[in-house]
């Protein structure tokens, strides 16, 4: 940890090398959790949120947490500034535990984290220069400090034509690049973000995901962001944990679990991204060849595991025949082809395993999935 972080936070560098020893692979990380649990009082007795999490989250990276609703995902996120205590674990932030910071090192640490909120948390009778400048305030920072740090803020997030509005007067998304600007007036170093789209419509959530992945470049700051759609991840994060019961059930670089997810859930959350089979071809596929011109139905599915997009002259010439594009697509993420195509191959000569073989060097995953006229 820098010698300036210490300082802000006013605490000692760990003497212990337990987590050097039992977690080596933690200690290059900016936040840790170290087999953390959190377990609530229910009415009908102990409910637990969280199971055994063993995760870090990597300098300057924007981290998506996914999950159902009641996965977690918001108990996780705010143990990192101790709006909740964990029941057991530890969360280390640059390799230091702050599961014992009093009141005054909370107050600096919570300094140095900003967060941002599904619903705004705006002050309706403050105007958005108000609402920004408020944390400095309470911080005693001086007058002529703040109007400029405002300022570049307002700037920052493209509403310094609406410094003397209301929150009543701005339409959604206006509202939580107010929030955004609020949660950086401190110059955090983590930037947690609490379903901040869920309550944006697509194209304002478009907007407000463009403004997080500019301020993760220009600033350099580490974002934990936590949602339930499997779009945003896509859009703006650079690896994935997938959560459920409180448990972790996938992790990886998005590119990854989005190309070949392994969990029931993670395929669940990724369904509405993807191209089912059509009705329409589903009733009128059948497992054996009922006429001379029968297509075989191939599924082609690119999981990213090879960067280049398919040739699809040199797969259709492979395949012979007649090649038609019934469904489907590829789009590149992290620089990695995903997606699937549906084929139908008619005046082939080769059999349907034949030409699930001789597509294989053209996907990672080939299937048969039958016949139609």
């Amino acid at each position: 940890m820098s010698a300036a972080i210490q300082r802000r936070l006013e605490i000692p560098e760990p003497q212990s090398a337990e987590q050097t020893e039992l977690h080596p692979e933690l200690n290059r990380a900016h936040v840790c959790f170290i087999n953390l649990g959190k377990t609530y009082n229910g009415q009908q007795g102990p409910v637990a949120a969280l199971h055994g999490i063993d995760l870090a989250i990597q300098r300057g990276e924007v981290f998506g947490i996914i999950g159902r609703s009641g996965a977690g995902k918001s108990s996780l996120i705010r143990t990192i500034n101790r709006l909740e205590q964990p029941s057991s674990g530890r969360v280390l932030i640059d390799q230091v535990d702050i599961g014992g910071f009093d009141e005054d090192r909370l107050v600096a640490l919570r300094r140095r984290i900003g967060m941002i909120f599904q619903h705004f948390n705006l002050m309706s009778a403050k105007t958005v220069w108000q609402n920004v400048e408020l944390p400095l305030k309470v911080a005693g920072v001086p007058k002529e400090q703040r109007e400029q740090k405002v300022r570049e803020l307002l700037e920052l997030v493209g509403l310094q034509a609406k410094h003397k509005a209301y929150p009543a007067q701005l339409s959604g998304g206006q509202k939580q690049r107010v929030g955004i600007a609020r949660a950086l007036v401190h110059d955090p170093e983590i930037l947690l973000c609490d379903e901040a789209t869920s309550a944006l419509d697509p194209e304002t959530t478009q907007s407000i995901l463009g403004l997080l992945r500019e301020i993760n470049q220009r600033l350099g700051l580490t974002i934990v962001l936590i949602t339930h759609e499997m779009a945003v991840i896509r859009e703006i994060c650079d690896r994935v944990v997938v959560l459920e019961h409180g448990r972790i059930v996938e992790q990886g670089p998005v590119w990854e679990v989005f190309g070949n997810p392994q969990h029931e859930v993670s395929k669940t959350l990724l369904a509405p991204l993807q191209h089912a089979l059509p009705k329409e071809l589903q009733s009128r596929l059948q497992p054996q060849p009922n006429s001379s011109d029968a297509a075989v139905v191939l599924r082609l599915q690119f999981t990213g595991s090879q960067r280049d997009e398919p040739d699809l002259a040199a797969l259709f010439s492979a395949l012979g025949g007649r090649v038609r594009l019934l469904q489907g697509g590829v789009e590149r993420i992290q620089g990695h082809a995903l997606g699937q195509l549906l084929l139908a191959v008619t005046d082939s000569p080769l059999a349907a395993e034949e030409l699930r073989q001789r597509a294989s060097p053209w996907a990672q995953q080939v299937e048969v999935l039958g016949y139609v006229v």
